[in-house]
């Protein structure tokens, strides 16, 4: 399947799904909604397998493999969530997995994937870096190379993240979501869309990464320069497939800035006694930056897409 993944898509992944992935909880935030003047809820993917969404599509992609495909391996580039989804689904399935990561990933998100069994590899000082050795490396060893974000098994499965929180809420009138390479918000958007054709879908990056939210006011892709961020899983290139959803689908973006990041992890830590890593907490840092007053007396829900941060890092931002 090359073309872009449609709402049935994203239901057979969730009937695949289900019992092997968390229906994460989704929570009523009152202090996010007095600040705000929304009524917003949260979407707890920090308490998902492995710490983050990204599981969901790993485990859909993996379990489509054929017999022979999964004989000879898997092979991927992630900036750590991604490393230990598709580390947890190929061992699940029995299937040998060998991760590339950039240097910058954060430490707990290397130990995840290696104690899930999978060979880590760290190469290069980007995920872009990552990912060009990761393709190198599955064409010498003739792996099964899967993309973090843009391969529509993966979107499918990321969309039973809607999929979840629409049946539970089917007013929802506005998604916020963290937007990386695109994989997430792709998925989001088919499904949402197909359900409630009126909801609104906002991605949020990071000021220092913002190559969606420009490529997407430009309708085609565009080359913008960007920097390491507190969300370290959000910087780096976006899926062709994706920016194609995206620009069917998606209402619009906005990028926070560094230190709205940090201080939307402390205020989650305050307020939800939750341990969310920066790039889960930019839907949340959008609000507090005012980027969002075109919200005001909708049903919003925001995704924590993942809680994978260094004890270190999650102390210095609760101390700032």
């Amino acid at each position: 399947m090359n073309r872009a993944p449609r709402l049935l898509d994203v239901v057979t992944a969730h009937r695949r799904l289900r019992g092997r992935v968390r229906t994460t909880a989704v929570e009523a935030s009152g202090p996010l909604s007095a600040e705000s003047g929304a009524e917003v809820l949260i979407k707890w993917e920090n308490q998902q397998v492995t710490g983050s969404f990204k599981a969901r599509g790993a485990l859909n992609t993996v379990d489509s493999l054929s017999e022979a495909e999964r004989a000879r391996g898997v092979v991927t580039a992630s900036s750590g969530n991604h490393a230990q989804g598709l580390s947890w689904a190929a061992a699940a399935q029995g299937v040998p997995a060998t991760i590339v990561v950039p240097e910058t990933t954060p430490e707990t998100k290397k130990a995840g994937a290696r104690t899930l069994g999978a060979e880590l590899i760290v190469h290069g000082s980007s995920y872009d870096d990552a990912e060009a050795h990761a393709w190198t490396l599955a064409e010498e060893r003739g792996a099964v190379y899967v993309h973090s974000y843009d391969d529509p098994r993966i979107i499918a499965g990321q969309g039973t993240v809607a999929l979840e929180a629409l049946l539970e809420h089917p007013d929802l009138e506005a998604i916020v979501v963290p937007v990386g390479g695109g994989g997430l918000i792709s998925g989001i958007a088919v499904a949402a869309k197909a359900i409630s054709p009126q909801i609104r879908i906002i991605g949020v990056q990071p000021e220092v990464s913002a190559k969606f939210g420009a490529s997407f006011a430009a309708g085609h892709r565009v080359d913008v320069p960007y920097r390491s961020s507190w969300a370290d899983g959000l910087p780096g290139d976006i899926g062709e497939l994706n920016l194609q959803v995206v620009l069917e689908h998606v209402d619009d973006f906005v990028a926070v800035s560094e230190d709205s990041i940090a201080e939307a992890v402390a205020w989650l830590a305050r307020h939800h006694r939750q341990m969310i890593e920066g790039s889960g907490a930019v839907g949340v840092a959008a609000f507090q930056q005012g980027l969002l007053e075109d919200l005001r007396g909708k049903k919003v829900l925001t995704v924590a897409t993942g809680g994978n941060i260094d004890a270190d890092r999650f102390a210095a931002f609760l101390q700032r």
